[in-house]
This record gives structure tokens, C-alpha cells and sequence, in this order.
């Protein structure tokens, strides 16, 4: 790091370590992918569009992993193909998340509520549980869930019941992995971002009436990208945030304070 930089912003500084980043392929976990990298992190890219993998890491100069986070099989050789590429993990950050079902809760299909809690909650824990031995080796490590305020308030007619309790949930396994785990200097925490445009909400944007009722309960102006959500996470995973640990944070521009 050029020796010209502050002191305190050298604590932002990850050349080194080694990062894992669920739902790479695009959106906020191609955005947080490139924040990590460019803080010198060498950063693992996971998605099953190994296509997309490709052009990031070429970008960035990481490596994609095709993986399916649905498949055990995959699930489990994710972290040893890291490990034996990279080096072990000191950092992880769970973006990979989905919506299976739009119905209401009262017709929500089983498979969809599995599949939803598969993805965006018991995989987040597998891989939690994956690098926990690489951390405790190293002597430190960070994990960030990445959830959503979908964890935390209910919207109106968009029902999400159980994509809703994956979130919440994710908050819950926070918190116990931050106790368990603080002793061998590891921290987990989740970020909960706000609303902003991705694959899993575009048909919202495209409604007027969405976009006005967004701004209305939105109290800071500006619409989030994802570089918004960048400068958490950096914070999060590296030793700026060190004594930061079992938390949730939400990014939202303050929607939840109303």
C-alpha cells in the first residue's frame, strides 16, 4: 500500500487475504467482488454462470468457481478447490440469495420455501462452518451475510414469507456464530441493505407507482447502487472493523427508521 495513505485508511487494506463471494455472476455480489480486490483482497468468485465468472476475473484478477449452492456435492468442494487455489479463506461474504415463490403465505409451496431457506440460509451456514478451520489457523476472520430489511419489516402487497424468514434468520445465526466463534477472532456480522434495482426485483422498477411510493418512504434522496453497499462491507471484513461483531446493519437510506 503506498506509504502516502493515512494510517487510518491503511486499516481498509486486504492485500493478502484471501475472500470468498457467493453470487459473483453479477449485481452486488460483482460489485462487492471488485471492492475486495481493489482493497487487495484475492477473491474466490462463486455463481453458477461460470461464464460471467470469467469476464470478472479477468477483470479483477480472481478466480471463478462454478458452483451450484443448491447442490451438496458442490456446496462442500467449494471451500477445499478454494483453498488448494487460493490459500484459505479469511474472509467470506454470503450474497447469494433468491426468491422462489411469489404466492401469498397461506399457498406458498413447500418446495419453494425449501429451496429459498436451502439457499439463502442453511448454505450460508455450510460455508460459515467450511472456513471456520482456515480462519482459526489464521487467527482471524470475518464472515458477512448479506440479507436484506426483508428480514425485517413486512411490505404490503409483496408477499415473500419465505424469503422473508431466510433473512431474518440469517440475523439470528449471526449472532450465535459471533459468540461461538469470537474467541478464535472471528467476526460475523450481516449486512441488510435497503431497496435497490437487481435481477431479483427489475419487474418492481418498472412500476411507476413502486418507484414514487420508494421515494416517499426513502428519506435520503439518492436511488442505492451498488457501490452504496461497497464501504459497509469493506469496513466489515477488514481491520477497521475489528471490534465490530454479531451485528446487522441495514443500508437503506433510512427506510426502516420510519
Amino acid at each position: 500500500m503506498d506509504p502516502n495513505i493515512p494510517e487510518a485508511l491503511r486499516r481498509f487494506d486486504l492485500t493478502g487475504r484471501v475472500a470468498v463471494v457467493t453470487g459473483a455472476s453479477s449485481g452486488l455480489g460483482a460489485g462487492l467482488a471488485r471492492a475486495l480486490a481493489s482493497a487487495g483482497a484475492r477473491v474466490a468468485l462463486v455463481a453458477r454462470r461460470y461464464d460471467r465468472l470469467v469476464k470478472l476475473a479477468d477483470e479483477i484478477g480472481g478466480l471463478p468457481v462454478a458452483c451450484d449452492l443448491l447442490d451438496q456435492a458442490q456446496l462442500e468442494a467449494l471451500v477445499p478447490q478454494v483453498t488448494a487455489e487460493l490459500g484459505g479463506p479469511e474472509i467470506l461474504v454470503n450474497v447469494a440469495g433468491d426468491i422462489f415463490s411469489r404466492d401469498p403465505a397461506e399457498i406458498e409451496p413447500l418446495d419453494a420455501i425449501r429451496k429459498t431457506l436451502d439457499l439463502n440460509l442453511v448454505a450460508p451456514f455450510q460455508l460459515s462452518q467450511a472456513v471456520f478451520p482456515h480462519m482459526v489457523a489464521a487467527g482471524r476472520g470475518s464472515i458477512v451475510h448479506v440479507s436484506s430489511i426483508s428480514g425485517q419489516v413486512g411490505f404490503p402487497g409483496y408477499p415473500q414469507a419465505a424469503y422473508a424468514a431466510s433473512k431474518q434468520g440469517l440475523s439470528g445465526l449471526t449472532a450465535e456464530l459471533a459468540v461461538q466463534w469470537a474467541r478464535h477472532g472471528i467476526r460475523v456480522n450481516t449486512l441488510a441493505p435497503g431497496f435497490f434495482r437487481s435481477e431479483i426485483n427489475d419487474e418492481l422498477y418498472e412500476d411507476e407507482r413502486f418507484r414514487a411510493w420508494l421515494q416517499r418512504n426513502t428519506p435520503l434522496p439518492a436511488n442505492a447502487g451498488f457501490d452504496d453497499f461497497a464501504g459497509a462491507v469493506l469496513w466489515l471484513v477488514s481491520d477497521a472493523g475489528r471490534h465490530v461483531t454479531g451485528q446487522t446493519i441495514a443500508v437503506d437510506g433510512g427506510f426502516t427508521t420510519q
